[in-house]
């Protein structure tokens, strides 16, 4: 018999959890490319980005944007909406400690890779924190982080486009097991809060 269950890597954080996708979805936020031109705009091989280009759309995180002429063949150019991703998460079922484990490991290299690149004469911006909080405001901080990832995301541009910023940005806003005087583990999924991939609070 056919297996219909869904592929586990194509529904919610595994989605995410890999660094040259968050490089792919935070690139094709600025504008459409088709696997070769951001391989080429990324140093990978067009085998590899094209795996991941394919998995991304396979889950709801890429969309078609266009289709060109390129060498007597056509070349597909695939574009991130950052709104997909919250939609992308919330269709999926609750997420493991697993899955929360290997984002942030993928967010983890993605950040090493940015840091040796930062331009240390430019001052940035660092929050970081593990407090309590007054039970109304934590809405409304969600709702803040939001709005930022939200402008980041809207303020992309193509790859070195005149006057253009090169920014990195990354912003997690989740509240601890326990907070709530329940039991542990039963805190996390309600209070899960991200903004896309590339959306964020360390801005160096």
């Amino acid at each position: 018999m056919p297996n219909n269950s869904p592929d586990p890597s194509l529904v919610g954080l595994r989605l995410f959890a890999h660094p040259l996708r968050l490089r792919l979805l935070s690139l094709l936020t600025g504008g459409a490319m088709s696997a070769a031109e951001a391989a080429r705009e990324l140093g990978e091989t067009q085998a590899n980005v094209s795996y991941h280009m394919r998995r991304l759309h396979q889950g709801g995180l890429l969309e078609l944007a266009e289709e060109v002429s390129v060498s007597g063949g056509r070349a597909r150019r695939y574009r991130h909406n950052p709104d997909s991703g919250p939609a992308a998460t919330a269709a999926a079922p609750p997420a493991t400690r697993d899955e929360h484990r290997l984002l942030v490991e993928a967010l983890a290299a993605e950040l090493h890779r940015r840091t040796d690149r930062r331009r240390t004469e430019v001052p940035g911006h660092f929050t970081d924190a593990e407090v309590w909080i007054p039970a109304e405001e934590w809405a409304a901080l969600r709702a803040a982080f939001d709005a930022l990832g939200a402008r980041v995301h809207g303020c992309a541009l193509p790859p070195r486009s005149p006057g253009a910023v090169h920014l990195s940005a990354s912003l997690l806003l989740f509240q601890m097991a326990g907070s709530d005087g329940a039991a542990d583990g039963t805190a996390d999924r309600a209070g899960d809060s991200a903004t896309g991939p590339s959306g964020g609070e360390d801005a160096p």
